[in-house]
């Protein structure tokens, strides 16, 4: 006997959220008090006049584009080291990391991505491990595409520890609209690849350090995906 209760599956509003809930990436915690507050102007808006609300409606939208954390699927190698964030390859170079770690003053080679602000901002973890130190240094907020923005910019650098003993170094770095950078992982911490770490706001850089012997396995001007993109195939041994 066929049952009369309607199909939960065959709902059209249900089936439109569903729809919903897997097309659009879900938004990081740190932007919702930004939607929030644009929600609020909008609704203020329309009440003076509603052309001024359609503009908060789509300033309001563009945010909440800007905060979106997408799932993302590592891929299932441990000796990789993944893109920390979307964006550009714009610097493959030897360079010496952030003093501020404490690290010998050895050229490491660095692979620099720059994101712009329609990029995905969050950061994702490039390996699986334990971090051992988080440094923040303040600085200046030049444009994130030139060399020296790794020197002179804000910047925050965690130090990895990858299971298998390497050391990776991640920088975050502002960039000439970012005013704010934010990591949520502490020293001691275990984390996973391809798990969010940290959010830059509006137009920044991320920087990894690799250790020695690694293979460089992306090109300058390439596209990457943070948490999916594999940079860098490490050595079989550890530091």
């Amino acid at each position: 006997m066929s049952s009369t209760a309607p199909d939960k599956a065959s709902n059209p509003i249900t089936h439109a959220l569903n729809l919903a809930r897997e097309t659009l990436p879900p938004m990081h915690p740190a932007g919702r008090p930004f939607v929030a507050g644009g929600v609020a102007a909008t609704l203020l808006l329309r009440r003076a006049w509603k052309p001024l609300g359609a503009v908060g409606a789509l300033a309001t939208l563009a945010t909440a584009a800007f905060f979106r954390e997408p799932k993302r699927v590592p891929p299932e190698r441990d000796d990789l080291v993944l893109a920390a964030a979307d964006g550009i390859v714009s610097l493959i170079e030897e360079a010496t990391p952030p003093a501020e770690l404490g690290l010998p003053a050895e050229p490491r080679m660095r692979v620099s991505v720059f994101l712009s602000v329609f990029d995905v901002h969050v950061q994702r973890v490039p390996a699986t491990g334990v971090v051992e130190r988080v440094a923040y240094r303040p600085g200046k907020f030049l444009s994130a595409d030139l060399d020296k923005a790794s020197d002179d910019n804000e910047r925050n650098s965690v130090l990895l520890r990858t299971e298998a003993g390497h050391e990776l170094v991640v920088v975050q770095i502002a960039g000439l609209v970012a005013r704010r950078i934010l990591c949520q992982v502490a020293d001691g911490e275990k984390v996973q690849a391809g798990d969010t770490y940290g959010l830059i706001r509006f137009g920044s850089r991320v920087d990894i350090y690799l250790p020695p012997g690694s293979e460089v396995l992306v090109r300058k001007g390439q596209r990457t995906i943070g948490g999916e993109t594999p940079l860098a195939a490490l050595p079989e041994r550890g530091a």
